[in-house]
């Protein structure tokens, strides 16, 4: 560690209007993560929806969105309403490993339920020896060695970084491209490391789960209309969350020790806007979903009203 014990974060304008502005439309944005993801996990928690391998890896999806967001969002929102945005070392390395840490979970996540639908569309006859409970906990467990990996090397390496008398840094979370550019040490292997690390897992994650949709798509296309319909409107809507989320990312982390104004903004994709989306579409674009939310609603919850004095 070098002299550097707190760091000021920069945030998303100078413009006090407009961080009034961003306050009221990220806590709208916040509150929308929080009512989506906690109606998900109530719902396939407390239905027979648990079951199913596709609902399983959604149940913890909605976990770790909400966990995710919540190591950003906060802290964001107290931000932007404080004249001076400080956060202490320590803090900020916890910061720093807990988002990699969740953000690949998630990635990894979105992977399995790739692979799930795979299995379900191109191989229906072997899919319930393929996706039993145990593989299903197996590969939930694959997700989350493997977010640890990427995240406490990554924050290894940054730990061991000298820092010197820079302390601000041009955004509004600690990041790992950002803190390289404080760093008053040689950061090019670094920097080298972090491209292989989060960039190409991003590149290789979005690369395969696009094969996924595609196989599926050219499955589906001998479908009967009606039920092609309803499988290209669900690919469709899970393709543009992807798409959300990936692309930001790929433009922030498959580069070099580069800095633009505009990351703020991408990051702002991934930490924020996917998470709120996610919900939407898992849920809006699916009948078993909005059936057991129903069931979770309307009946169930009345039933514990009557029985509480």
């Amino acid at each position: 560690m070098g002299n550097a014990t707190v760091f000021i974060l920069l945030g998303l304008s100078e413009n006090q209007n407009i961080e009034v502005l961003c306050f009221v439309l990220f806590l709208v944005c916040y509150i929308a993560i929080w009512m989506g993801n906690v109606l998900i996990i109530i719902s396939i928690t407390f239905t027979q929806l648990m079951e199913q391998p596709m609902y399983f890896f959604l149940n913890y999806l909605s976990l770790s969105d909400l966990c995710y967001t919540t190591t950003v969002t906060p802290k964001l929102l107290a931000d932007l309403l404080a004249e001076r945005k400080i956060i202490s070392y320590n803090t900020c390395m916890t910061q720093l490993f807990v988002l990699h840490f969740l953000g690949a979970i998630e990635i990894f996540i979105l992977t399995a339920m790739a692979y799930d639908r795979y299995v379900a569309i191109c191989r229906p006859l072997h899919y319930t020896l393929i996706m039993s409970r145990q593989r299903c906990n197996e590969i939930l467990a694959v997700c989350c060695t493997g977010g640890f990996l990427h995240s406490s090397s990554q924050s290894l390496l940054i730990s061991f970084l000298s820092f010197c008398d820079k302390n601000e840094i041009d955004h509004y979370f600690c990041d790992v491209y950002p803190l390289l550019k404080l760093a008053c040490t040689d950061t090019q292997r670094i920097s080298l490391f972090v491209i292989v690390d989060s960039g190409l897992i991003a590149l290789v994650t979005f690369v395969i789960l696009m094969i996924s949709y595609l196989l599926i798509l050219h499955t589906i296309r001998v479908y009967p209309a009606e039920s092609r319909s309803k499988a290209l409107s669900t690919c469709s809507s899970h393709i543009t969350i992807m798409v959300l989320f990936f692309v930001p990312v790929l433009f922030v982390y498959m580069r070099p020790n580069i800095t633009f104004p505009e990351d703020k903004v991408f990051a702002l994709f991934y930490t924020i806007i996917a998470p709120m989306f996610n919900p939407l579409v898992y849920t809006l674009r699916n009948t078993e979903m909005k059936n057991a939310i129903k069931r979770i609603w309307y009946h169930q919850i009345p039933l514990l009203k009557k029985h509480i004095p």
